[in-house]
This record gives structure tokens, C-alpha cells and sequence, in this order.
């Protein structure tokens, strides 16, 4: 299974639309014969919901918590809490820049800023006019060895440097 902003896209599917019908529900189904339990399966399932919706909308965590037996309230209190899982539409491509102390020393801030320019995002945490970027800062990628790190998608870029933002971003044009 894959990490989160794995390129699905911003897209929000009708509140009516399953997601576990067909192949993903064989999907869930072979990833609950792993788990002894099904809420220890809610992690996968999520990310299932996650690969084929671009985020984890409420409908979606009332699904998941209908399948697995378990109370919305308790579904939503772990996409609450994990910060992987999207709770509202993100663009195509999910980049994250770590902007602690380490990377801050490093040039963080004028990576964020040459990111923002780039993918044409006006703000962290909000989605490109294309649809393409969303850019957040994220607390610790850990790779201070490497600073300045971006996750995007599923990619660690390490080393990234204001000035080498353009060349990244046209890697995923």
C-alpha cells in the first residue's frame, strides 16, 4: 500500500459513491485476512479510501466504520489524529517541506517560498488554480543529514534547495 498524495488527484466523489465495491473491496477484504481483528485493519482501509478517493471525506469514514464495525466517532478520531490521511481535497501531487529548526537553518523558508512560486500555490496548505500542487510545511521528514527535505507524493527529494525547486516541479509536470 501506498503513502498518502499518491497522485489521485483533487477530486471529491459523489457522498453517495461506495468505495469498497469491487476491486477495492477485494482489496479490503484480502487486507482484513491479515489483521486479526478488523479495527486493526483501519490504518489499510483508510489508505485504501485514501488511493482511490485523493482523501478520506466524512462519507468515506462513515463507510469505513460501517464495514469494520466500529463507531464513526472512533474512525474519525484516527484520521483526526494521523497527518497522512487528507481530510478535504489536495492537489495532484502533495509536496511537504520540513521547516524545523535544522531545515530552517538550511533555507527552509526560501524553499517554501520558491514552491509556492512553482506550482503556483498562493498559500501553504491550499491547492494550485490547476489543480496539480498542494505544498504544506510538515514538522520532521527525518532527514536532517539532508536538509533541506520534501516529501512529494511518495518521493523524498533530499537537499533541495530554493534554487533547485523549478527543475523539481517540472520533474512532475
Amino acid at each position: 500500500m501506498s503513502q498518502a498524495g499518491t497522485g489521485t488527484g483533487a477530486h471529491e466523489p459523489s457522498a453517495a459513491a461506495p468505495v469498497f465495491e469491487g476491486a477495492a473491496r477485494r482489496e479490503l477484504d484480502a487486507v482484513l485476512k491479515k489483521y486479526p481483528t478488523a479495527q486493526a485493519a483501519l490504518l489499510p482501509a483508510l489508505w485504501i479510501v485514501q488511493e482511490r478517493q485523493g482523501w478520506v471525506s466524512p462519507g468515506a469514514m462513515a463507510e469505513v466504520a460501517e464495514v469494520l464495525g466500529l463507531t464513526v466517532a472512533y474512525v474519525k478520531g484516527v484520521v483526526t489524529f494521523y497527518t497522512m490521511y487528507h481530510q478535504h481535497p489536495v492537489g495532484k501531487h502533495f509536496a511537504q517541506v520540513c521547516t524545523t529548526s535544522p531545515c530552517n537553518l538550511c533555507g527552509a523558508e526560501g524553499v517554501v517560498a520558491a514552491l509556492l512560486k512553482a506550482t503556483g500555490c498562493k498559500r501553504m496548505g491550499e491547492t494550485s488554480p490547476d489543480g496539480l500542487w498542494t505544498v504544506v510545511e510538515a514538522e520532521c521528514l527525518g532527514a536532517c543529514g539532508f536538509a533541506t527535505p520534501v516529501l512529494v507524493d511518495d518521493d523524498l527529494i533530499e537537499s533541495v534547495t530554493a534554487e533547485s525547486v523549478p527543475a523539481l516541479v517540472a520533474r512532475y509536470r
